[in-house]
C-alpha cells in the first residue's frame, strides 16, 4: 500500500532552521545600523588574530619647481592606528516546546528582529562612543573635547555642564568649519543628532526648507535614520547618540567625516540554533565580533546638546 505524498519535511516540520532565522536577522540589523554606514569599514572575516595595524601616513605638500634644480624630496615617518578585536556580542532566546507549538509564527519574526535591532544598536553606539575621543578628548564620557550645542565655540565641561545648549545653526557652521581648517574632505561628510536635536531642527525655519529636507514630495530617507540635508551634509536621527557624564542630562551630536573611524569585522551576524532536551526547548543565538577605533582626531566634532 502506497505511503502518499504527505511526508514530514523541513518546510512543515522545521520552525527553527538556522538558515532561514539567519536571513531574518542579517536584513534586520542592516536596516537599523546608522553609524555604521556611515564610516569606513574593513572585512576582517575568516583571518585569524585580535590586532588590525591601519597605516596611517603623514599628508605631502606640494614644493615650487625652480629651473636645472632637482625635484623636491618628501620624506616623513608614517604611523598607524591599532585597531583591537575585542567586541563579542550576542543575543540569546531559549524556545521552550509549548511555546513553538502554541505561539504564532509571527513569535519568530519578533525574535529576529529584535536581535537584529539589538546588535546593530550595540555596533551603532560602540561607534558613536568613539566621539568622546575628538579634538583631543580624553576618550570618557566627560568628553572633554566636545563643544557647545548653542555656538560650536564654547568648551563643554560635563562636570559643571558648561556649554551645554541646543543645537544651533552657529554651532553647525562652526563645526564644519571645523573640518574644513583640518583640511577632511567635503564629501562623506554626517551629522548624527539624538531625537531632542531633530525636534529642535524642525522648529527652525531654515531647516524646514526645501535645501533642507530635500525635493518637494520626494523621500528623502536614502539612508538609514537620515532626516535632511544641512550645508551639504546629510543629518541623521538616531536614539544611539551618546550620553555624557555630567550632572544634568545630555547628549551628543557627531558631525564627522567617513574617516574619522572605522569598524572592524572579523564575525558578521550569524544564528544558531540547538535542541536542549533538558529544558525540552531550542536555544537560539545570534552574534557578532568586531572593533572599532578612531582614525583621525580631527575628522569629527561632538557637541553637547540636551537630552
Amino acid at each position: 500500500m502506497a505511503l502518499g505524498t504527505a511526508h514530514v519535511t523541513k518546510t512543515t516540520a522545521a520552525t527553527f532552521i538556522p538558515a532561514l532565522w539567519s536571513d531574518e536577522i542579517v536584513a534586520a540589523y542592516q536596516k537599523n545600523l546608522v553609524m555604521a554606514n556611515l564610516i569606513k569599514k574593513m572585512n576582517f572575516k575568516g583571518k585569524k588574530g585580535d590586532t588590525v595595524h591601519i597605516p596611517s601616513p603623514t599628508r605631502g605638500s606640494a614644493s615650487a619647481k625652480s629651473a636645472s634644480t632637482q625635484v623636491n624630496l618628501i620624506a616623513a615617518t608614517e604611523s598607524e592606528v591599532v585597531a583591537y578585536i575585542n567586541k563579542h556580542y550576542e543575543y540569546s532566546r531559549l524556545i521552550e516546546d509549548i511555546v513553538e507549538t502554541q505561539a504564532l509564527s509571527s513569535l519568530r519574526s519578533f525574535y529576529t528582529e529584535d536581535a537584529g535591532y539589538a546588535l546593530a544598536r550595540q555596533v551603532d553606539s560602540d561607534l558613536i562612543a568613539l566621539g568622546r575621543g575628538t579634538n583631543g578628548g580624553g576618550g570618557t564620557t566627560a568628553y572633554s573635547g566636545a563643544f557647545s550645542g548653542a555656538d560650536g565655540t564654547t568648551a563643554y565641561v560635563a562636570a559643571a555642564n558648561t556649554g551645554l545648549g541646543a543645537l544651533t545653526d552657529a554651532a553647525i557652521r562652526r563645526s564644519i568649519q571645523r573640518l574644513d581648517d583640518s583640511d577632511v574632505p567635503m564629501d562623506n561628510r554626517f551629522l548624527v543628532v539624538p531625537p531632542s536635536s531633530r525636534n529642535t531642527l524642525m522648529g527652525i525655519a531654515r531647516f524646514t526648507e526645501q535645501a533642507f529636507v530635500g525635493e518637494a514630495g520626494g523621500n528623502n530617507t536614502i539612508r538609514n535614520g537620515e532626516i535632511g540635508n544641512v550645508y551639504g551634509v546629510p543629518v541623521f536621527v538616531t536614539s544611539n547618540a551618546d550620553t555624557t557624564s555630567g550632572t544634568t542630562a545630555c547628549r551628543i551630536a557627531l558631525l564627522g567625516h567617513k574617516d574619522f573611524a572605522v569598524l572592524v569585522e572579523q564575525q558578521a551576524v550569524r544564528a544558531q540554533t540547538q535542541y536542549k532536551q533538558e529544558y525540552l526547548g531550542t536555544l537560539f543565538t545570534a552574534d557578532t565580533l568586531y572593533g572599532v577605533q578612531e582614525l583621525r582626531d580631527g575628522a569629527a566634532v561632538a557637541l553637547a546638546v540636551p537630552a
